[in-house]
C-alpha cells in the first residue's frame, strides 16, 4: 500500500516538473518507451523463469526434494528447529533453499510461501522472521535469473559476476541472521 503511494507520488512529481518545464511530450514518450522496455524484458525473462519453475516442480514430484531435504536436514534443523518434526515444512524449506542457491527467486517463492504458512500456523514468529531474512538476503551459488537477464541484454559473459555475487550474498545472509538473532533477544 505504501509503495503504491510512493510510486504515485513520483509519477505526480514527474508530471508536475514536466508541465512546469514544457516537456510533457518528452515525459509521455519516456513513459511509453519505459513501458515497452519493461514488457520486452519480461518476455525475455519469462522463458527462464518458466524453465526453472518447471524444474523445481519436477524435483518436487520426483521426490528429489525429499532426498535433498534429508541431506539438508542438519542445517535446516539448526536454523529451523520446527523442521525436525515436520517433514512437509522440511521439504518446503529445502526446496526454497535449493532454488535460492540457484538464484531462482521466482521458483523459490511457492515453496517459501508454503513454509511460511506452516510456520505461521505453528505460531513460530521467530522462525518465520528467519525465513523472511534468508529469502530476502539469500545465498546464491549460481545466479541464474541475473545471468539470464544479463545475457538477454547482451553481456558477453553473464556469469563473470560470480565472485561478487558469492561475497555479497554471504555477507547479506550473515548480517541478516546476526541482526535477527540480536533483535529477537529484545522480544
Amino acid at each position: 500500500m505504501v509503495l503504491s503511494w510512493v510510486w504515485m507520488g513520483m509519477v505526480f512529481v514527474s508530471a508536475l516538473f514536466a508541465a512546469a518545464n514544457g516537456r510533457t511530450g518528452a515525459l509521455g514518450a519516456a513513459m511509453a518507451e519505459g513501458g515497452a522496455a519493461a514488457v520486452e524484458m519480461g518476455i525475455r525473462m519469462l522463458g527462464g523463469i518458466m524453465l526453472w519453475s518447471g524444474v523445481m516442480e519436477v524435483m518436487e514430484r520426483s521426490a528429489l526434494t525429499a532426498a535433498l531435504s534429508r541431506s539438508l536436514r542438519p542445517l535446516l534443523g539448526r536454523l529451523f528447529p520446527a523442521s525436525r518434526e515436520d517433514d512437509a515444512l522440511a521439504r518446503s524449506l529445502s526446496c526454497n533453499l535449493s532454488a535460492n542457491l540457484l538464484g531462482l527467486g521466482n521458483a523459490a517463492t511457492p515453496a517459501g510461501i508454503r513454509a511460511a504458512v506452516r510456520l505461521k500456523d505453528r505460531g513460530d514468529d521467530r522462525q518465520l522472521c528467519r525465513l523472511v531474512v534468508m529469502n530476502t538476503a539469500s545465498v546464491q551459488l549460481i545466479p541464474a535469473t541475473v545471468a539470464a537477464l544479463r545475457s538477454s541484454l547482451g553481456a558477453r559473459d553473464p556469469y563473470d559476476i560470480l565472485p561478487a555475487v558469492w561475497m555479497a550474498s554471504l555477507i547479506s545472509v550473515s548480517v541478516g541472521l546476526a541482526a535477527e538473532r540480536l533483535l529477537s533477544r529484545w522480544e
